[in-house]
């Protein structure tokens, strides 16, 4: 019993702490590297956490570790742009804009959704705060590694900082019937716009090299990470879905030079030119059984088809709960279904949802030199009778359909549910 408590200690050390000097050749696959035409019988090669090489002429070293996936798909792993797992929680009550706020703050890594997204492909994530706030707060990016804290699968940039967006909301969610909350769509604009003027002042003033210390602004948090928003590197991802909703959000990025990611966007098929001269993307999601408030009452299948047409950037996110993780493949092939082409489709899972996120360089397709996320499927991604196999992040494997308890995280069932290691902990107690 000690012993399995200490070898699932071991599973959930950081990568860094494992090493992955071996390489690992998996061959015989098909594999779609969506940076590319479909390589058959083709080979990917990992290690130290990345992509050696892929094709059909792969010289395998020797000493390599060879896996052989003769009838399996590869493709990279999958992009969530918009989820809630890990209990994620962020602004309160207290005001409408709380860009002090971050996610990270919250986030239980422990928690069984996690381990479903991994059950469903899913290998990085934008991880946000609830839409109840013009500004709820800051995301954070994650890489679903195996781990025990939130720093375990946090992505880091290259000066060391927190990879993470940035969360606005307009529509109804933020409307509330008294102060401090916006009453109209009119007054929730004007709420934002002030906020965002003030930090201009902020910013503009804390970078004033003329300007003495003595009479620089007391250091504010929330208009520093607005600053990063005002400045590009911080992206804004805004919750919104009616289409004049939609044109508010454009509005406001090009006033203040924000770069956007239209989350949700249910309405985005009927103003797809004016989002398409914006350059904004979008990470949408199909509900299959929609409902729930009337600003989704023109959700359309079409939707991800029509904005391709239009060269809008286009994503899928879960928005998890509202898609359980698990299903985010079932995302691209509705879309199909309904006139999105297969190659937008299965960049919408990957690559283009790593590019909202500036993670494209390093994650979203099969590559030389870029991050080990695949994934391992049993057939077609777009079938319905397609199963995800197994997940790696940064060559490491984080999901095994083949594992019991991996499986049961996949298919359901008694404990299913339970967060990460709970069993394991409940017997060391019992056996004390």
């Amino acid at each position: 019993m000690l012993r399995r408590h200490v070898l699932a200690l071991l599973c959930c050390l950081p990568l860094s702490a494992v090493g992955q000097e071996r390489p690992i050749a998996f061959t015989g696959a098909t594999i779609l590297p969506v940076s590319g035409d479909a390589i058959e019988n083709g080979t990917l090669l990992v290690q130290r956490g990345r992509i050696v090489a892929v094709g059909t002429d792969v010289r395998i070293p020797s000493g390599a570790e060879h896996r052989d996936v003769s009838g399996k798909v590869i493709m990279p792993g999958l992009v969530d742009t918009h989820s809630h797992i890990g209990q994620a929680a962020g602004g309160d009550r207290s005001a409408p804009i709380q860009p002090d706020v971050r996610v990270l703050d919250s986030i239980n890594v422990r928690h069984a959704g996690i381990a479903k997204a991994r059950a469903g492909g899913i290998t990085t994530v934008n991880v946000m705060p609830g839409s109840g706030h013009l500004l709820s707060g800051q995301t954070l990016y994650l890489k679903l590694r195996r781990g025990t804290t939130v720093d375990d699968l946090s992505i880091r940039l290259d000066d060391g900082s927190l990879a993470g967006g940035i969360k606005m909301a307009n529509g109804t969610n933020p409307i509330r019937p008294a102060a401090p909350f916006p009453g109209t769509r009119a007054k929730s604009a004007a709420l934002m716009r002030a906020q965002l003027v003030a930090a201009q002042e902020y910013c503009a003033k804390m970078a004033d090299r003329n300007l003495a210390a003595e009479r620089k602004p007391a250091r504010d948090l929330g208009k520093e990470a607005l600053c990063e928003a005002l400045d590009g590197r911080r992206i804004v991802h805004h919750h919104t879905h009616r289409h004049d909703d939609i044109l508010t959000v454009l509005r406001l990025a090009e006033e203040f030079k924000l770069r956007v990611v239209l989350q949700h966007a249910v309405d985005a098929w009927l103003v797809v030119d004016e989002i398409a001269a914006s350059g904004a993307p979008v990470s949408t999601l199909l509900l299959d059984s929609p409902g729930g408030k009337l600003e989704t009452l023109n959700v359309n299948s079409a939707a991800p088809a029509i904005l391709e047409r239009a060269g809008v950037p286009t994503g899928f996110h879960t928005d998890d709960p509202i898609i359980d993780s698990r299903l985010l493949l079932r995302q691209a092939a509705m879309a199909v279904r309904a006139g999105m082409s297969r190659e937008g489709a299965l960049k919408a899972l990957t690559i283009n949802g790593a590019r909202m996120l500036d993670l494209d360089r390093r994650t979203g397709s099969l590559e030389a030199g870029k991050d080990a996320d695949f994934i391992i499927l049993s057939g077609d991604p777009l079938s319905v009778y397609t199963q995800v196999l197994e997940t790696w992040v940064e060559g490491a494997q984080t999901f095994n359909r083949a594992d019991p308890d991996d499986a049961l995280r996949a298919t359901g069932g008694y404990g299913g549910s339970r967060d990460a290691m709970e069993t394991d902990v409940l017997e060391m107690e019992g056996g004390v």
